[in-house]
């Protein structure tokens, strides 16, 4: 994902659920990369990983992606690792992530998606226990990406069998 960020070169990146940091020395040195995480431990991590950056400008946050206090269209770019199925509110979240997007910006999702047949099963027989720690393992594509009127340019499998998708969207 942050190669693919890397190669559209944007101004400004908002990265949602940057938990240790261990994207960050892939961003573009020209960008300005925001980070947040609902992890103070986390970001603790991350803010190390980021002093060994310093000739970049990084800033990271403690804030809740279902509510930030961004202006409406701050980032050029707004990147989704693995957020957008452990969310409370997935709507919520892609909203907010849109708000703060510019128009024309890229919304970069990187997901777990269910609807696989090869993978059927495990994620039911997982189902329940997903559910204690806050994960959907029914995490629809349909649902939760083209339920939604912006642009879908691109969608590539990723990791073994496709477990994943990696979704670059126009934010219209």
């Amino acid at each position: 994902m942050t190669r693919l960020t890397a190669a559209m070169a944007p101004k400004s990146v908002l990265e949602i659920g940057i938990g240790t940091g261990l994207s960050l020395f892939d961003y573009p040195a020209s960008s300005r990369v925001v980070g947040i995480d609902l992890s103070e431990e986390m970001l603790e991590h991350a803010r190390k990983r980021s002093a060994s950056l310093p000739d970049r400008d990084i800033t990271l946050r403690y804030m809740d992606a279902e509510k930030m206090d961004f202006p409406d269209h701050s980032f050029d770019c707004v990147t989704l690792p693995y957020v957008l199925s452990v969310t409370p509110n997935p709507a919520q979240l892609v909203a907010e992530a849109r708000r703060v997007c510019r128009k024309n910006g890229v919304i970069i999702v990187l997901n777990h998606f269910s609807g696989s047949r090869f993978w059927w099963f495990l994620e039911q027989a997982v189902r329940s226990l997903a559910d204690r720690v806050g994960f959907r393992s029914d995490f629809t594509y349909e649902q939760h990406i083209l339920a939604h009127d912006w642009k879908v340019e691109s969608v590539t499998p990723v990791n073994i069998f496709g477990l994943s998708r990696l979704v670059v969207i126009r934010n219209v």
